[in-house]
């Protein structure tokens, strides 16, 4: 059985530090580095641009979900740009799941933003 693509945890981690959800941050991060995620990167995720532990297929996932994420701040949504570099990468099966994800967990992060989920205190498997 194949595990989950590489990039959910990066992916569910940036959207979570632009949208300011500590709750989602402290327990993606947790989840991550119990599942073998090194601190380096983990430590890196804000800064992917500048960092060389991504492979490219990760920065595209990241580019997309940064893209999707902020869509009031970027006029025109995703760019065609960043959609066909994440097409490089992924198939159509993935993309629809990438794209879900980013749809996902940026709904998980609204949700605990509105009612102040306080962070902290997550501990990992908590909910499953």
């Amino acid at each position: 059985m194949r595990g989950p693509p590489h990039y959910v945890s990066s992916v569910k981690i940036r959207a979570s530090q632009i949208n300011g959800c500590g709750f989602c941050t402290d327990m993606h991060t947790k989840e991550a580095a119990h599942a073998g995620e090194t601190s380096g990167r983990l430590n890196l995720i804000a800064a992917w641009r500048e960092a060389t532990v991504f492979t490219e297929a990760e920065r595209a996932a990241l580019e997309l979900a940064e893209q999707g994420t902020r869509i009031a701040d970027a006029a025109g949504g995703v760019t065609d740009e960043a959609w066909a570099n994440a097409a490089k990468h992924y198939d159509e099966d993935q993309l629809a799941a990438l794209v879900s994800l980013i749809a996902l967990i940026n709904a998980f992060n609204r949700l605990n933003v509105v009612v102040q989920q306080p962070a902290g205190d997550y501990q990992v498997g908590q909910f499953g």
